[in-house]
């Protein structure tokens, strides 16, 4: 089975679940991102691409909308490596960008997940991999990339992922839901309907939440 044939069209009449955003594509098979432009387009995602790193940075720096760059990490010159997707996700995070940053790759899991995540990306998902994971990765960072703007606009500053990389991918997203929801909550007063709000949740999410890091209001 082809990495293509792991794309699970999701039909059109889902699109309403989804929050319309800027998706960039980074890799250098044509065919893998016209299935991956196809998923998001039938979400009502704009959808920009680019087959390498030079003409992602450009792209980056000619479309400050773009909320989240789904990248794979092996690309020419260096197909075999890490090396260009790397030196994407450090550019990235050199120039301040805002947009999140999802490495789908085919390369080692484990060792290239952390590489990743220690150069400043947001998540990981190995080739093959479900429509359906894909579309869950791209929610989930736009909602951090906007909760991260409207904060910014607020005067805030981006949240810090404070996390050891050695703890492991878990760890840190764990973290960086955690700092998220504690930051929603006190800047609601504790409101949850107000915070489930702002964050695109169901209340009973918040409460979910609540539990699992064990928040209270006198933590806030």
């Amino acid at each position: 089975m082809t990495e293509l044939d792991q794309f699970e069209l999701v039909s059109p009449s889902d699109k309403s679940v989804e929050s319309a955003g800027t998706v960039l594509l980074v890799d250098d098979d044509v065919a893998l991102r016209s299935a991956l432009r196809s998923i998001l387009d039938m979400r009502d995602y704009e959808v920009l691409e680019a087959d390498g790193r030079r003409a992602a940075l450009e792209l980056l720096g000619e479309h400050g909308e773009i909320g989240v760059i789904v990248l794979d990490l092996g690309m020419p010159p260096a197909e075999h490596s890490t090396e260009e997707g790397l030196a994407v996700i450090r550019a990235v995070s050199a120039s301040m960008h805002p947009a999140k940053i999802i490495v789908l790759t085919g390369q080692d899991e484990e060792s290239s997940a952390l590489d990743a995540i220690r150069e400043g990306a947001f998540d990981f998902l190995s080739k093959p991999a479900r429509s359906q994971d894909i579309l869950s990765a791209v929610r989930r960072a736009l909602l951090f990339h906007r909760n991260e703007q409207a904060m910014a606009s607020e005067g805030m500053t981006r949240l810090q992922i404070n996390a050891k990389v050695a703890d492991g991918l878990k760890a840190v997203r764990e973290e960086a839901e955690e700092k998220l929801v504690r930051q929603v909550l006190k800047d609601t007063d504790f409101n949850v309907y107000q915070s489930a709000a702002r964050l695109g949740l169901k209340r009973e999410s918040i409460y979910y939440f609540l539990k699992k890091f064990e928040i209270k209001r006198d933590d806030n």
